[in-house]
Order: C-alpha cells, then structure tokens, then sequence
C-alpha cells in the first residue's frame, strides 16, 4: 500500500489527461445567398455542377494531353507537393512529443580526484578510468493538452497544405486550357488575315488592272495599297501572340519556352464551349473550393496555437527515469554492484516570465482573428470570381450572336458593293469600307469564340473544379 501511494499523485494526473486548455474550434458558418444572382444568363442551369475533369467536355485530345503533361511536370504542383510532404514530416514531429524519449549514452573517462576536497576511500587510486553506460527516459504527461494542441494544429497545416495543392492545381488546370484557346485564336485570326490579305490583293489587282483601263484611278489603287498594307501589318502581332502562348503552355508543362512550337503551331480549332453549364448553388463552394477550405484550416490551426500557448501558464508533469552502470574498470562494469538507477515524476512550473507568456496568447488569438477575417474574405472574393465569370460567359453568348449577324450583313454588304462598283454605280471607297467592315466582323467574332471559352474556363476555376480528378498520394 505504501508503494502504491507513493504513486498516487502519478496516477491522478494520467487520470485527468483528457484535459485541454484553449479554445476548442468549431468551423464558421458564413452566409452565403441562396442562388446566385446571375443564374439567370443565357448557357447556365442551376443543377448541380459535375466538374472533376471539365476540360474533357472540350473534346480536344491535344488539350487532354497538354493537362496530363502539366500534372506530372508542373513546377509549382511540384513545389507544392512539397510542402504537403513538409507538413506531413513536421506533424510527425509534433505527435513525436505524445511519446516517451528514451535516450542511450556512453562514456569513459581518465580521471584525477582532488585529495584536497574530501578523503578518498582507503585503497582508491585519486587517478583512474571511469566507465559509464545509461539510458535516460522522459515522458511528458500531457495534462493541460499543450501536446495535443500542438498535434491538432499540425493536423489543420497539413490539410491546409494538400488543400493548397489542389488550389495550385485548380489554377495551373484553368491556365493551360486558357493557354490553349489563346493560341487557337490567335491561329484562327491568322488564317481570317490571310484570307483578307488575297481578298484584297485580288481587289489591288483589279483596281490596277481598271486603271489601266481608264476606269479607275491611281487614288483608288492607293487605297486599295494601303487597305492590304494594314490587314499585312497585323501578322506579325498575331504570331506574336500565338508563339507567346505557346512559351507558357510548355513553362506549365515544365519544358522549356521553344519545346512545343513546332507540336502546337499546327492549327487547329478554338475548342466549342457547351450548350449549357451547370453551377449548383453557392454554398458548394465552400466545400470545393480549394483555397476557401485552405482558409479554413488555417483557422483551425489558428485555434489551436491558442491553447498550445495558453498550456505555457501550468506546470508541466512528467515521469523521468535513469538505468545504467558505472565503474572505474572495464571488468566490472556489467557487475550487479555498477548499476544504478532512478524514476520518479518532475514538475517545471514557470513562475514569472517578463508577461512573456500571456503576451504570447495575445499574438495567437490576433492571428486566429486575422484568419477568420481572411477565411470570410476568401468567401466573398470566391462568390464574387463565380458571379463575374457567370456574367462574362452570359453576355459573351449575346456578342458572339451579334458578331455572326455582323459578319454575315458584311459579306453581303461587300458582294453589292464589288458588283456595284464594277458597273461604276458606286465609287471605290464603299468597297474599300466594306472590305474592312468584313474583315474587323470576322476578326472580332474569332476573337469572341475564344473569349467565350475563355470566360467558361474561368467559370470553372471560379467554381474550383478539377481537382478531384487529379488527387494524388504526397
């Protein structure tokens, strides 16, 4: 009875372990609206989204390609990824703590005593070796929770991290799909410059051959020149932007800027966007969005720091203990008589600290605000990203409409206008007009083809699709 009293104290407070100081976290609720309010624009429909792998309704298989090529070698996946591995490895140092540390340590020695201090022992030589062998244990009895604390922060980092990544690969995603449509149009413009380019050639060529003739003048081929030399000079812009966007897709891809041309320069079509989109309700974002689910772990982590700060102010129990031999020759050190030992618990209670301590859970309840200030801006930046992409794809169906109208009334226009001026009913000057109506219409609606996909790619990404088809193992 007398041991089990002696342990007594010990075993109270590995009773009460279950105790946690600091806030336990609850995660927010913030408001988001019932429906968007832009739902009601031309391609959307409130059903739920299915956005796991959304590039594939594109259909482009060079497309496809280009995001498996990105997932595997993306720098900025790759970095990471790594810090999802860092995370991993400091959370296993924080649960490290919730276990004993038990350490082995040896020594020897060539030792003189002073004689002059105390008396030796009769027959003891003041110089002598000295053996020791030991292992010395300790064990943190987390009573105040600081180590679990700890742990559950560690835990809300490293989710915060993998959440991090599939944010990182939700924007890679969006950037080589939009990469890709900016090539295409700027493929498609070129070919619309190239057909302008013989239109008004054939009509140099013509006004030339009407000068000749006494039907025109030499004003009238200058003009024509001048129309053919403007529609020329966009070209080289037109390339520019085509191989640029060539460079970043193979800088997503992790290749160097040169690697795709001659693979992408090819020309192909903008890929067709769908006849409809799905977008669900607003409050899926918050569980699909990546960075708004980043957030709110850091929250949570956040909140955690608080209570592994406020555990600073108890004592802290725990349970020590030494086991060794120890002698001053090498045959008797593993004798029954070299050994020692001692166990028995410790207490470090920091008594007065400079207020180093409470100011320290100061700092950690400013940051757990901050990060639900930041976690509810991240929400109302996310709602407002879905609602803009939901409004540019909208009207962008409008333009592109109109545009095709456009388009079709000036190919009509310009096939009067050349008949007209043939039989000298109108002068030069109105097919020269229309030429570069019929050209600025064509070039536009190009440019709105892309822009619509553009504006459905941002959708997506607004809506934090794709990464749950590329989850991976860290």
């Amino acid at each position: 009875m007398k041991r089990i009293g002696c342990w007594a104290p010990v075993l109270l407070l590995i009773g009460i372990h279950g105790c946690a100081v600091g806030p336990d976290y609850r995660p927010p609720t913030p408001h988001t609206p019932g429906t968007w309010g832009q739902d009601d624009q031309q391609g959307v429909t409130p059903t739920s989204a299915d956005l796991k792998a959304w590039w594939r309704q594109f259909d482009d298989p060079v497309l496809n390609t280009l995001v498996d090529r990105a997932v595997a070698g993306n720098l900025d996946l790759k970095i990471a990824l790594a810090a999802v591995r860092e995370a991993r490895a400091l959370r296993g140092i924080a649960a490290a703590d919730q276990l004993p540390t038990i350490n082995a340590a040896g020594a020897y020695a060539r030792v003189r005593e002073s004689e002059n201090v105390r008396p030796l022992p009769r027959g003891f030589d003041a110089e002598h070796n000295l053996f020791l062998l030991g292992l010395d244990a300790s064990w943190e009895l987390d009573v105040w929770g600081r180590v679990r604390r700890s742990v559950e922060g560690a835990d809300a980092t490293l989710e915060a991290a993998e959440d991090n990544r599939r944010d990182v690969l939700v924007i890679v995603l969006a950037d080589v799909a939009r990469n890709l449509v900016d090539v295409r149009t700027a493929q498609q413009r070129l070919l619309i410059a190239r057909n302008n380019i013989q239109t008004q050639q054939e009509v140099v060529d013509l006004t030339r051959v009407r000068m000749q003739a006494g039907l025109a003048t030499e004003v009238e081929v200058s003009q024509a020149l001048t129309l053919l030399a403007t529609t020329r000079a966009q070209v080289p812009a037109l390339h520019v932007a085509q191989d640029q966007a060539i460079h970043r897709l193979a800088v997503l891809v992790g290749a160097p800027p040169a690697a795709l041309l001659d693979e992408l320069r090819r020309v192909d079509r903008i890929p067709p966007a769908p006849p409809a989109v799905p977008i669900g309700l607003p409050s899926d974002l918050l569980r699909r969005r990546p960075d708004i689910r980043r957030v709110e772990r850091e929250l949570a982590a956040a909140t955690a720091r608080i209570g592994v700060a406020a555990a600073e102010l108890f004592p802290r129990f725990s349970l020590t203990g030494t086991l060794g031999v120890s002698a001053v020759d090498a045959a008797s050190v593993f004798t029954a008589a070299s050994r020692f030992s001692s166990i028995g618990p410790q207490v470090v209670w920091p008594i007065f600290a400079g207020g180093r301590i409470r100011a320290n859970i100061r700092a950690q309840e400013a940051r757990q605000e901050a990060a639900l200030a930041r976690y509810e801006q991240t929400v109302l930046a996310a709602l407002a990203d879905t609602e803009n992409a939901l409004v540019a794809w909208g009207e962008e169906h409008t333009r592109q409409q109109q545009l095709t109208e456009a388009v079709g009334a000036s190919e009509v226009a310009l096939t009067l206008s050349r008949e007209l001026y043939v039989r000298g009913l109108v002068d030069f000057l109105s097919v020269l007009d229309n030429q570069r109506s019929l050209y600025a219409a064509q070039d536009q609606r190009v440019q709105s083809e892309g822009t619509l996909v553009v504006s459905l790619i941002a959708l997506y990404k607004a809506l934090g699709g794709g990464w749950e088809a590329m989850e991976v193992q860290p």
